[in-house]
């Protein structure tokens, strides 16, 4: 989930510290997948895996490959105010716990009931792209539409003021980010740890108010999940599961929208002609999305036992990072896997991840892309890139750009 948690995602492998490295990270990854499928990087005590197969296998078996950095041998226990808010959340418990945490808010991420909210996220979206789109043909799409739009949802869910969303994308992108350039390892720890401890007090005060006052909010189911007689969920787990919401609920959807307005720009200048209006196509071109240009490019585990893959040892409480977006343009498993196909089928991409951690917000994502974007493309035609050069988000495993400056025809 974030940089501050668990250290295998802290450290940037070395060959992907230049930003134009983590712009285009996939010759690296085919390199890799070639010659060290996988590979211990003793400078980050870390076990990199690169393959569609292992992987899948390394996200699937919760018993082997614990999902708890504090299962690590190298694991410190945070002390400071704060810090340990997102390690107290479903993304860091292995089951039974996690089945537990993630059935609080299970319902709410569900397909059937999301459907009911597609007119109104239609409604926000409009809104954005009505103050957006205009005669002088330029637009930023992460700015205008992308960032804005899945933060307007997540807030209402929750119940918190959609008022806040500045800082709702600062405190998000300072939890996903890497360090910055010449950054002390202790200058980034308090500056994450600072981080967490307004987001703690943020939320303090707003589940306080809930327990007084409940609403027919996403917050006040989890207020309510916390003090059932049962005892399900402990304050610091409330927390750490409005953080996480908060963060995953508009970090992911973020990028996917702006990855896709990216990847349908440089394939084909037709190509938002043919999907306008299409479900169908507009459907299938976002899972190729997910596919190409993954938001999550690596997820952390931690080894619970001994285990060989490709002829390597990984050793009980040794960490590995499952790289996604390796597995996702494995020419194993994916036919032509460096083109993007908008149409491409079958799709059995990890986008997403696998396993019992798939992801819980996946259907709110699918159901933000697609209004978002249909609606972006209703209103343009002949998108294209601008000529200014594009930024990778400084972050360990979230791909995307910080900005996504077009250029398009409006359309009448």
């Amino acid at each position: 989930m974030s940089s501050a948690g668990p250290r295998g995602l802290q450290a940037v492998p070395e060959e992907l510290r230049d930003r134009e490295s983590w712009l285009d990270p996939f010759d690296w990854y085919e390199r890799m997948r070639e010659a060290a499928p996988v590979r211990y990087d003793a400078e980050r005590r870390t076990w990199d895996v690169f393959r569609y197969e292992d992987v899948k296998r390394v996200l699937d078996d919760d018993d082997v490959f614990s999902v708890d950095p504090r299962e690590a041998d190298d694991f410190v226990e945070p002390d400071g105010p704060g810090e340990g808010l997102i390690l107290d959340t479903m993304l860091f418990e292995d089951p039974p716990r996690h089945d537990e945490l993630r059935g609080v808010v299970d319902e709410w991420f569900q397909p059937r009931t999301l459907a009911d909210r597609e007119p109104h996220f239609r409604d926000l979206a409009g809104e954005l792209l009505d103050d957006a789109v205009g005669a002088r043909g330029r637009m930023d799409v992460v700015e205008d539409l992308a960032y804005p739009f899945p933060v307007a949802i997540i807030a209402e869910l929750l119940g918190v003021p959609s008022s806040d969303r500045d800082r709702f994308k600062t405190w998000s992108d300072a939890l996903v980010e890497a360090a910055s350039d010449g950054e002390s390892a202790d200058a980034f720890a308090e500056r994450q740890q600072q981080t967490q401890m307004e987001m703690g007090q943020y939320f303090l005060e707003m589940i306080e108010d809930r327990r007084e006052n409940p609403r027919e909010d996403l917050l006040s189911v989890i207020v309510t999940a916390e003090s059932d007689a049962g005892g399900r969920l402990s304050r610091e787990e409330a927390l750490g599961m409005c953080i996480l919401l908060l963060v995953a609920g508009n970090i992911t959807t973020t990028n996917l929208i702006a990855n896709a307005v990216r990847c349908f720009a440089e394939t084909d200048a037709d190509l938002v002609d043919e999907l306008r209006g299409d479900d169908r196509a507009l459907a299938s071109a976002i899972e190729e999305v997910l596919r190409y240009r993954s938001p999550v490019q690596a997820m952390s585990r931690v080894a619970a036992e001994d285990v060989r893959m490709r002829g390597e040892t990984v050793e009980a409480g040794d960490r590995v990072i499952a790289w996604i977006g390796s597995a996702n343009r494995d020419e194993r498993r994916f036919d032509a896997a460096d083109t993007f196909r908008p149409d491409r089928s079958p799709n059995q991409h990890i986008g997403f991840g696998h396993g019992t951690h798939y992801c819980l917000g996946a259907p709110l994502a699918r159901l933000e892309a697609k209004v978002g974007l249909s609606e972006l493309l209703d209103r343009v035609e002949r998108v294209r890139l601008t000529e200014a050069p594009l930024r990778p988000t400084r972050s360990s495993f979230i791909y995307g750009v910080e900005s996504l400056p077009i250029r398009y025809d409006e359309r009448r």
